[in-house]
C-alpha cells in the first residue's frame, strides 16, 4: 500500500500575482505548523512539490524537521488561468469545470491540469511504491486529481475547498495504483477538511 498525502498550501499573498513567485501571507506562515504537526508522526519517507514558492513553503518546515529532501516535480503545479490576472475567479472556474475543454487563451483547460497532475503521480508512485509520500501542490491540481478517482468530484466539491488553506486529502494506492480509498483530513482544530464522497 502506498499513501500520498496532498497537501494544498496555506494562505499565500493575494498582493503577489507572480503565480511562480508567489509566497505565504503572515497567516499562512503560521498555519503551515499545522501541517507539520499533522504529518510528523505519519512515518512519511518521502517529499515531493510543486516548483511554486508557496507550495514549497506549505511543506519546507515539516521537511526540514523529518530531515527530508523536497523534490520538485513541475507536473504537480497550479493550473495556469492565463497570462493575466482574472477578477471573476468564480465564473470562470465553474465554466472550466462545467467543460474540461475550456480554457482561456493562455491558460490550460482541466483535461490538461488532470493529465498532467495524474502523470506525475504515477510517476511519484511507481518510484516510491510502498512509500508513504508527502505532495506539497495547489487547489485545483489536487481537485483534478480528485476527480480522476471519483468523477462525482466536481465544481460544488472544488468550491466547499476553495478558501481551506491548507487542506490536506490521504489518497491509499494499491500495487497496481488504483486507490483504495480517500480520507480528506483535520488538523487539531478540525478545519483543515472534511469528509466528503471524494
Amino acid at each position: 500500500m502506498t499513501k500520498v498525502f496532498l497537501v494544498r498550501h496555506a494562505e499565500p499573498n493575494a498582493a503577489n500575482h507572480e503565480d511562480s513567485l508567489r509566497e505565504l501571507s503572515e497567516k499562512g506562515l503560521r498555519d503551515r505548523r499545522m501541517v507539520t504537526n499533522y504529518l510528523k508522526d505519519k512515518e512519511i519517507d518521502v517529499v515531493v512539490s510543486s516548483p511554486y514558492r508557496r507550495a514549497i513553503e506549505t511543506i519546507e518546515e515539516f521537511a526540514e524537521n523529518a530531515g527530508l529532501e523536497i523534490e520538485t516535480m513541475d507536473g504537480f503545479r497550479e493550473r495556469k488561468i492565463d497570462d493575466q490576472w482574472i477578477d471573476d475567479y468564480e465564473s470562470f472556474s465553474r465554466k472550466q469545470w462545467g467543460d474540461f475543454s475550456y480554457k482561456l487563451p493562455g491558460g490550460e483547460c482541466l483535461q490538461e491540469v488532470q493529465d498532467r497532475t495524474i502523470c506525475a503521480l504515477m510517476k511519484t508512485v511507481k518510484k516510491y511504491r510502498g512509500k508513504n509520500i508527502v505532495i506539497g501542490s495547489h487547489g485545483t491540481a489536487i481537485s483534478t486529481i480528485l476527480h480522476y478517482f471519483d468523477n462525482t468530484f466536481g465544481y460544488e466539491c472544488f468550491k466547499n475547498i476553495k478558501d481551506k488553506m491548507p487542506w490536506i486529502v490521504e489518497i491509499d494506492l494499491d500495487d497496481a495504483a488504483n486507490h483504495v480509498a480517500i480520507h480528506p483530513v483535520e488538523d487539531i482544530s478540525g478545519e483543515i477538511g472534511q469528509k466528503s464522497q471524494a
